[in-house]
């Protein structure tokens, strides 16, 4: 069953909360993240990404950029930006985007729980990405990055979370920049929170990883490296944000190519036709409406693709859109065989929307989009349950956590 605890968050003092709650620091590059910060000396980002304090040409693996992050940190708990919690408490977030909500609970999940496959994954993750968090958190001595997780939905707290919600002050409520409403309520009196324990070790099986497989993957290593002096218990967790599945919705993830592999338009269209049904549609976007449709963008124009019978199987993973396409398109006509390494390709989460797809077409940096289906909480269950493993890319979850407000220390 699962594990969670309450933990001592290091968050912001209320007057600053909106000025450090920052995106997490995997959806911006170094030039955005400066763009984003300027003018702003309470960003979160002078920690999550504290190259945009340090020379632009600077190696953002550098161990000059983790002692920057420490050295920022120290700063914004000086300078009572910040500061510790000081009970255990759990957290209940609340996101709300275009009048959709969704509510979580804000806690620390076990690391035995994550190498026991208790805590289930979906994706590989890539050594460097993991490095590079490996050194921040050794370095920080903080885990800033939450760890998005699924589980399938107990009533019994569902209604403590809504109760939380309806009879609680919140000591966050703010609507960011790009007007998602943020709130956090805390949970703190002992019989709640041994509630809410027990709820999970009793009646949770297991949870799912959604976002943030290299943050998990990250603090398990820290676990490992760390010396015995060190090994304190917050060591022993990592940072989590648990929402029920009736809460999440997976947005489409779309891909671009640079080339359709030397065929011209109307011979791609032609060699297409073997495994999908074609049909032009102008200028009239391509949202896929259901399984195994597609949309195509090229030249200005767009085609509507429905995968024929026997062009996919029926397993956990054959059946997914992410797998027809690469088994029927791109692997099969334009030769990209891994989509994490190929340079022909790059992908597009949902939330840009497909006038995105259009403009990079457009402007010539991309030959052709594809438009698809997103992936259902319950595939992605069914993935994880089975231990196989997603294509990359294939899950785009909005909204999305801001790094900075809830923070785990896992130095005491």
């Amino acid at each position: 069953m699962s594990i969670i605890k309450p933990f001592k968050a290091l968050r912001p003092q209320a007057q600053f909360t909106k000025q450090v709650a920052s995106r997490p620091y995997d959806v911006l590059s170094s030039a955005e993240a400066r763009i984003e910060a300027r003018g702003n000396h309470s960003s979160f980002l002078h920690i999550t990404k504290s190259e945009i304090d340090l020379p632009e040409n600077i190696d953002t693996h550098s161990q000059e950029v983790y002692d920057r992050a420490k050295e920022n940190l120290t700063a914004f708990i000086k300078r009572d930006i910040l500061f510790r919690e000081d009970k255990e408490c759990f957290y209940v977030y609340r996101l709300i985007m275009n009048g959709r909500s969704q509510t979580g609970l804000v806690c620390v999940s076990s690391i035995d729980d994550y190498e026991n496959d208790i805590i289930k994954k979906h994706e590989f993750t890539r050594p460097e990405k993991e490095q590079d968090r490996i050194n921040h958190i050794k370095t920080t001595g903080a885990q800033t990055g939450n760890v998005f997780l699924a589980y399938r939905n107990v009533a019994e707290l569902d209604d403590m979370i809504e109760k939380c919600v309806q009879t609680k002050t919140a000591v966050y409520n703010f609507i960011a920049d790009d007007d998602i409403e943020h709130a956090v309520w805390i949970l703190n009196d002992t019989d709640t929170i041994h509630q809410i324990e027990t709820i999970f070790k009793e009646q949770v099986p297991c949870t799912y990883i959604a976002d943030g497989h290299h943050r998990a993957a990250s603090a398990a290593k820290v676990k490992k490296t760390l010396p015995a002096d060190k090994l304190t218990t917050g060591a022993n967790y990592f940072l989590t944000t648990l929402f029920p599945a009736s809460q999440l919705q997976i947005m489409d993830y779309n891909r671009v190519v640079k080339s359709l592999n030397g065929l011209t338009l109307p011979a791609f269209l032609t060699a297409l036709s073997a495994d999908f049904d074609i049909e032009e549609m102008g200028n009239t976007a391509v949202k896929p409406a259901q399984l195994h449709e597609f949309g195509l963008y090229a030249d200005k124009t767009w085609y509507k693709l429905t995968s024929k019978p026997g062009t996919y199987t029926e397993d956990p993973i054959g059946i997914l859109d992410v797998t027809i396409l690469q088994d029927n398109i791109l692997g099969k006509h334009l030769n990209i065989q891994d989509q994490r390494t190929d340079k022909n390709i790059d992908f597009v989460g949902g939330i840009r929307g497909l006038a995105e797809l259009e403009k990079r077409v457009n402007s010539g940096e991309m030959a052709a989009a594809f438009s698809l289906y997103p992936v259902s909480i319950e595939q992605l269950f069914t993935i994880a349950d089975t231990g196989n493993v997603m294509p990359p890319k294939s899950t785009w979850f909005e909204p999305k956590l801001r790094d900075g407000l809830l923070t785990h220390l896992i130095y005491e």
